[in-house]
C-alpha cells in the first residue's frame, strides 16, 4: 500500500518521490493545492520545464481514448535525452486503465504526475494506485492552521523575509482553505515588504485581505441562501470582471465542502454552536452561514458537491461562452435547492 497521509504530502513533496515510483497520482477537493502540487512534481523532475520534450501535457480524456498511449509516451526518449515528466491532467472520462497500463510496464528516467480530482476511497484511479508498490498516492485536503503556518513561513523564507508571531497568526487567521488564494496574498504580502527584512502586524494588516471573507462570498451566500436574484446579478458583475466561471464554481464548491465538514463535524449541536467553531469566518457571514446550516443537510450538501464537482469539470473543457452559461445554471440550481430547503 503506497497511500500518503495528507499531512505527510508536504514533506514526501520536499524531500523528493523517490524516483524509482514512476506514477503519482494528486488527487482532492482543494483544487487550487492539487494543481500547485501536480506542477511541483511535475517540474521538479525535469531539467527545464518549459521544454516541451522534458515536459509533456495530456489530457485524461485523450487516454481514455486511447489506454496504450501512456506506456509509449513513457517510453519515448527525449530530443536532447535526459528525464522526462507526463503529466496528466483532468478528463470527464475514465481514464484508470491506461494508468494500470502503465503501471504493469517497465518505465525509467520518467515520472508520470496524474492530477485528478476529489475522488472516494472506491474511485478506480485512486484504488489502482494506493494498491500499487509502483504508484503514490497524495491526497489534497483544505490547508488546515498548521499547513498554513509551514506555507507562510516558506513562502516568506523564499523572499529571504521573516515574520513575527503575532503578525503569522493574523495573517494566518485571515487564510482561507484554498491553496491557490491564501499564496496568492502571502506573494502579495512578500512583494509589501521585500525591503524591509521582516513581515510586522501593520504590514498584514495593510495588504492582506480576509481570502475566507473574500469577495466571491457574495456568490457563494447568495446561491446556498437560495437568493436566485442575488445570485443573477452578482453572476453578471463578476463575469463583467472577467473572472473565470470555473473560480466562481470552484469558490461554491469549497463552500459546500466546508459546510459539509461543518455539519458533520457539529453532529447534534444547534447552528449557532457550529458556526462558532468555524476557523476564520468573517463575523459578517455568521447569520448568513448559521442559515445555510440550518437549511442544508448533509446528503444534500453531498448532492450539491457533486453537481458542482461535474460543474467546474464542464467549465474546464468548454468554450468560453459556454462555461459561463453552464457556471450561471449550476449556480441557479444550487440557489433552486436552497429555496427549496426554505423553512
Amino acid at each position: 500500500m503506497t497511500a500518503v497521509k495528507a499531512g505527510d504530502v508536504e514533506g514526501l513533496i520536499r524531500r523528493g518521490p523517490d524516483s524509482r515510483i514512476p506514477v503519482i497520482l494528486v488527487y482532492g477537493p482543494d483544487t487550487g493545492l492539487v494543481v500547485e502540487r501536480a506542477k511541483r512534481l511535475a517540474e521538479s523532475f525535469v531539467q527545464d520545464p518549459n521544454d516541451p520534450f522534458a515536459l509533456v501535457k495530456i489530457d485524461g480524456d485523450t487516454l481514455a481514448a486511447d489506454p496504450g498511449r501512456l506506456l509509449d509516451e513513457a517510453g519515448t526518449v527525449g530530443l536532447f535525452g535526459g528525464e522526462r515528466t507526463i503529466w496528466v491532467r483532468p478528463g470527464s472520462r475514465n481514464y484508470a486503465p491506461a494508468i494500470e497500463i502503465a503501471l504493469k510496464g517497465e518505465i525509467a528516467g520518467t515520472r508520470i504526475v496524474v492530477e485528478a480530482g476529489d475522488l472516494g476511497k472506491s474511485a478506480p484511479l485512486r484504488t489502482l494506485c494506493e494498491r500499487s508498490p509502483k504508484a503514490l498516492a497524495l491526497p489534497c485536503y483544505p490547508d488546515d492552521e498548521r499547513a498554513l503556518t509551514d506555507l507562510v513561513d516558506r513562502t516568506l523564507q523564499a523572499h529571504s523575509l521573516r515574520i513575527d508571531r503575532e503578525a503569522r497568526e493574523v495573517l494566518v487567521a485571515s487564510l482561507g482553505g484554498d491553496r491557490r488564494a491564501s499564496l496568492s496574498e502571502i506573494e502579495k504580502l512578500a512583494l509589501y515588504a521585500r525591503d524591509a527584512g521582516s513581515v510586522g502586524l501593520d504590514a498584514v494588516e495593510a495588504v492582506v485581505s480576509d481570502v475566507a471573507g473574500s469577495v466571491l462570498n457574495t456568490l457563494v451566500d447568495a446561491a446556498f441562501a437560495g437568493r436566485m436574484v442575488e445570485v443573477e446579478r452578482e453572476y453578471r458583475r463578476f463575469r463583467h470582471e472577467g473572472l473565470d466561471p470555473s473560480v466562481m464554481l470552484g469558490s461554491c464548491l469549497r463552500h459546500a465542502l466546508t459546510l459539509l465538514a461543518t455539519r458533520l463535524d457539529g453532529e447534534g449541536k444547534s447552528p449557532s454552536l457550529m458556526v462558532a467553531a468555524w476557523r476564520g469566518l468573517h463575523f459578517r457571514r455568521k447569520a448568513i452561514v448559521e442559515a445555510q446550516l440550518a437549511r442544508w443537510s448533509p446528503a444534500g450538501l453531498r448532492q450539491a458537491i457533486q453537481i458542482l464537482q461535474e460543474a467546474v469539470l464542464a467549465c474546464r473543457r468548454a468554450g468560453p461562452d459556454l462555461a459561463q452559461a453552464h457556471a450561471l445554471a449550476t449556480l441557479l440550481r444550487i440557489a433552486g435547492e436552497a429555496a427549496r430547503r426554505r423553512g
